[in-house]
């Protein structure tokens, strides 16, 4: 999985290409950890992830809750339609905002 992040002020955006699973979850978890300082505005690029497991859902639901603690919000923008009928089938297309 490739990472990419562009922060401008307060806002980060995350562009992820690839796979989000128990592989590569480590490597976003470690790169969200310095990154989240200040961030309330948090917006993960998923144009380019072709699959997500239980434990990229996991970072994702533990993001969104530092973000939602610190005032801030997290969106996810470009979710394919396996990626979106995993959020819709585990429920979290209620929990996160995903356009």
């Amino acid at each position: 999985m490739d990472i990419q992040q562009t922060k401008d002020g307060n806002k980060l955006t995350v562009t992820l290409s690839g796979r989000l699973d128990t592989t590569t979850a480590p490597q976003l978890e470690e790169a969200l950890a310095s990154a989240l300082d200040g961030v309330t505005d948090l917006v993960f690029d998923f144009n380019q992830i072709q699959y997500i497991s239980s434990a990229g859902l996991r970072i994702l639901l533990n993001t969104q809750k530092k973000i939602s603690a610190a005032g801030g919000s997290m969106k996810l923008v470009g979710v394919n339609d396996v990626v979106r009928e995993v959020f819709e089938v585990t429920g979290f297309i209620n929990i996160l905002s995903v356009e």
